[in-house]
């Protein structure tokens, strides 16, 4: 049986990733404050405070080593001249899922501070990333569900356009 609330692909983190893409694409009860249930029910506004949530940010773990995955990009940008270039890479420990395949071919966003948009490479683990107005970076990377052991539910939020 997978661990995901209305998937069953034999993969946990898969099943859970494909649950968090459900829930903030149609933007019950549990005992946990923060978690992966308690997140998806606040964004589905089955909670008692306030909703305006959009995103469920997740940290993932990678198989084998146990440690955070952390994802790495850059963020494109037009020049006053109208040619086009990028930022230094940016790096994050934190993800909003934007989608996931039956192949468990998952894409996920870069979410970061407003604070750390641009020279965040002093990141070693996610708690040295700020959490404070997480924002969404338009870079996106695609990654394999099937390598992850573990999954961590941030709580639910509203996220801006860091871009």
């Amino acid at each position: 049986m997978g661990c995901g609330k209305h998937h069953n692909s034999g993969n946990c983190v898969a099943d859970i990733l494909r649950d968090i893409v459900d829930a903030q694409n149609d933007i019950v009860e549990t005992c946990c404050e923060t978690g992966c249930e308690q997140s998806i029910n606040d964004l589905l506004g089955e909670s008692d405070d306030d909703n305006g949530r959009d995103t469920v940010p997740v940290i993932l773990y990678c198989k084998g080593t146990c440690k955070p995955f952390k994802g790495f990009g850059a963020q494109k940008f037009r020049h006053s001249d109208g040619s086009h270039g990028m930022t230094d890479i940016i790096a994050s420990f934190i993800f909003r899922v934007k989608s996931i395949d039956k192949d468990n071919c998952a894409v996920l966003e870069l979410l970061l501070s407003d604070k750390q948009n641009c020279g965040n490479d002093h990141l070693k683990d996610p708690t040295d990333q700020d959490t404070s107005n997480l924002g969404r970076t338009g870079v996106c990377i695609t990654v394999d569900a099937d390598c992850f052991c573990h999954v961590t539910c941030l709580p639910a939020i509203s996220v801006f356009n860091n871009d």
